[in-house]
Protein backbone atom coordinates (compact mmCIF):
# COMPACT_ATOMS: atom_id res chain seq x y z
CA UNK A 1 0.00 0.00 0.00
CA UNK A 2 2.92 2.42 1.06
CA UNK A 3 4.49 1.84 -2.44
CA UNK A 4 1.45 2.83 -4.19
CA UNK A 5 0.87 5.97 -2.11
CA UNK A 6 4.49 6.67 -2.85
CA UNK A 7 4.31 6.21 -6.63
CA UNK A 8 0.85 8.32 -6.88
CA UNK A 9 2.43 10.99 -4.51
CA UNK A 10 5.77 10.92 -6.91
CA UNK A 11 3.64 11.43 -10.17
CA UNK A 12 1.01 13.73 -8.58
CA UNK A 13 3.99 15.91 -7.32
CA UNK A 14 5.77 15.79 -10.60
CA UNK A 15 2.58 17.30 -12.40
CA UNK A 16 1.95 19.69 -10.41
CA UNK A 17 5.74 21.07 -9.84
CA UNK A 18 5.67 20.80 -13.88
CA UNK A 19 2.28 22.91 -13.93
CA UNK A 20 3.41 25.48 -10.84
CA UNK A 21 7.03 25.97 -13.06
CA UNK A 22 4.40 26.23 -16.57
CA UNK A 23 2.74 29.49 -14.56
CA UNK A 24 6.04 30.90 -12.93
CA UNK A 25 7.66 30.74 -16.37
CA UNK A 26 4.93 32.67 -17.42
CA UNK A 27 4.88 35.34 -15.28
CA UNK A 28 8.81 35.44 -15.58
CA UNK A 29 9.30 35.76 -19.17
CA UNK A 30 6.41 37.46 -20.41
CA UNK A 31 3.42 38.82 -17.78
CA UNK A 32 5.90 40.79 -15.63
CA UNK A 33 7.88 42.51 -18.96
CA UNK A 34 4.78 43.42 -20.24
CA UNK A 35 3.16 44.79 -16.79
CA UNK A 36 6.10 46.80 -16.38
CA UNK A 37 5.71 48.77 -19.66
CA UNK A 38 2.24 49.96 -18.93
CA UNK A 39 1.50 52.94 -17.07
CA UNK A 40 2.01 52.71 -13.05
CA UNK A 41 -1.21 52.93 -12.24
CA UNK A 42 -2.32 50.33 -15.28
CA UNK A 43 0.26 48.00 -13.96
CA UNK A 44 -0.73 48.31 -10.63
CA UNK A 45 -4.15 47.69 -11.07
CA UNK A 46 -3.52 44.44 -13.54
CA UNK A 47 -1.37 43.01 -10.56
CA UNK A 48 -3.56 43.43 -7.91
CA UNK A 49 -6.31 42.11 -10.23
CA UNK A 50 -4.44 39.29 -10.49
CA UNK A 51 -3.58 38.52 -6.57
CA UNK A 52 -6.93 39.02 -5.85
CA UNK A 53 -7.91 36.62 -8.54
CA UNK A 54 -5.26 33.87 -8.22
CA UNK A 55 -6.22 32.67 -5.08
CA UNK A 56 -10.11 32.26 -6.18
CA UNK A 57 -8.77 30.13 -8.99
CA UNK A 58 -7.87 26.50 -9.33
CA UNK A 59 -3.90 27.41 -9.11
CA UNK A 60 -4.81 27.37 -5.53
CA UNK A 61 -5.56 24.19 -4.66
CA UNK A 62 -2.56 23.18 -7.19
CA UNK A 63 -0.71 25.12 -5.45
CA UNK A 64 -1.75 23.80 -1.83
CA UNK A 65 -2.03 20.15 -3.17
CA UNK A 66 1.75 20.04 -4.31
CA UNK A 67 2.89 21.29 -1.22
CA UNK A 68 1.18 18.79 0.60
CA UNK A 69 2.31 16.03 -1.61
CA UNK A 70 5.94 17.58 -1.59
CA UNK A 71 5.83 17.61 2.01
CA UNK A 72 4.43 13.55 2.14
CA UNK A 73 7.11 12.60 0.12
CA UNK A 74 10.08 13.69 2.19
CA UNK A 75 8.65 12.80 5.43
CA UNK A 76 8.60 9.02 3.63
CA UNK A 77 11.68 9.81 1.91
CA UNK A 78 13.35 10.34 5.47
CA UNK A 79 11.52 7.43 7.44
CA UNK A 80 12.38 4.70 4.10
CA UNK A 81 15.64 6.05 2.95
CA UNK A 82 16.65 2.83 1.46
CA UNK A 83 13.26 2.84 -1.07
CA UNK A 84 13.76 3.40 -4.65
CA UNK A 85 13.93 6.85 -5.74
CA UNK A 86 13.70 7.93 -1.91
CA UNK A 87 16.51 10.64 -2.74
CA UNK A 88 14.93 11.86 -5.54
CA UNK A 89 11.87 12.13 -3.76
CA UNK A 90 13.24 14.17 -1.16
CA UNK A 91 15.40 15.99 -3.28
CA UNK A 92 12.32 17.06 -5.49
CA UNK A 93 10.86 17.87 -1.74
CA UNK A 94 13.34 20.48 -0.70
CA UNK A 95 13.52 22.31 -4.11
CA UNK A 96 9.88 22.27 -4.23
CA UNK A 97 9.13 23.43 0.00
CA UNK A 98 12.21 25.94 0.46
CA UNK A 99 12.67 27.44 -3.63
CA UNK A 100 8.95 27.58 -4.45
CA UNK A 101 6.81 27.78 -0.95
CA UNK A 102 8.97 29.37 1.48
CA UNK A 103 10.01 31.92 -0.90
CA UNK A 104 6.17 32.36 -1.74
CA UNK A 105 5.75 33.07 1.74
CA UNK A 106 8.53 35.11 2.57
CA UNK A 107 9.09 37.12 0.23
CA UNK A 108 6.50 37.32 -2.99
CA UNK A 109 3.19 37.51 -0.83
CA UNK A 110 4.40 40.16 1.24
CA UNK A 111 5.81 42.08 -1.98
CA UNK A 112 1.68 41.19 -3.11
CA UNK A 113 0.68 42.84 0.41
CA UNK A 114 2.57 46.07 0.24
CA UNK A 115 1.70 46.59 -3.67
CA UNK A 116 -2.19 46.20 -2.75
CA UNK A 117 -2.03 49.33 -0.23
CA UNK A 118 0.43 51.34 -2.99
CA UNK A 119 -0.98 54.74 -4.53
CA UNK A 120 0.33 54.59 -8.53
CA UNK A 121 -0.70 57.77 -9.21
CA UNK A 122 1.80 59.06 -6.71
CA UNK A 123 5.60 59.39 -7.42
CA UNK A 124 6.58 57.32 -4.75
CA UNK A 125 3.52 54.68 -5.58
CA UNK A 126 5.45 54.61 -9.19
CA UNK A 127 8.90 53.81 -7.53
CA UNK A 128 7.25 51.22 -5.35
CA UNK A 129 5.78 49.54 -8.46
CA UNK A 130 8.78 49.98 -10.53
CA UNK A 131 10.99 48.01 -7.74
CA UNK A 132 8.27 45.24 -7.24
CA UNK A 133 8.46 44.34 -10.61
CA UNK A 134 12.54 44.33 -10.04
CA UNK A 135 12.23 42.56 -6.89
CA UNK A 136 9.09 40.22 -7.66
CA UNK A 137 10.15 38.73 -10.82
CA UNK A 138 13.87 38.18 -9.48
CA UNK A 139 12.55 36.09 -6.61
CA UNK A 140 9.67 34.73 -9.18
CA UNK A 141 12.58 33.19 -10.91
CA UNK A 142 14.01 31.31 -8.18
CA UNK A 143 10.39 29.87 -7.70
CA UNK A 144 10.49 28.76 -11.73
CA UNK A 145 13.88 26.64 -11.52
CA UNK A 146 12.63 25.46 -7.94
CA UNK A 147 10.06 24.10 -9.12
CA UNK A 148 11.33 22.49 -12.66
CA UNK A 149 14.02 21.20 -10.17
CA UNK A 150 11.54 19.50 -8.15
CA UNK A 151 9.95 18.22 -11.20
CA UNK A 152 12.44 16.76 -12.70
CA UNK A 153 13.59 15.08 -9.47
CA UNK A 154 10.18 13.72 -8.66
CA UNK A 155 9.85 12.39 -12.62
CA UNK A 156 13.72 10.60 -11.17
CA UNK A 157 12.21 8.87 -8.18
CA UNK A 158 9.12 7.73 -10.31
CA UNK A 159 11.78 5.96 -12.95
CA UNK A 160 14.05 4.46 -9.85
CA UNK A 161 10.78 2.40 -9.19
Amino acid sequence: MIAFLTSALLWGSAIGCGLMAGVYFAFSTFVMTSLARIAPQAGVAAMNAINVDIVRSPFMPLFLGTTLMALALVAIALLDRDQPGAMAALAGGVFYLFGMFAVTMAVNVPLNDALAAADPATAQGAAQWARYVHDWTRWNHVRTVASAAACVSFIAGVAAR
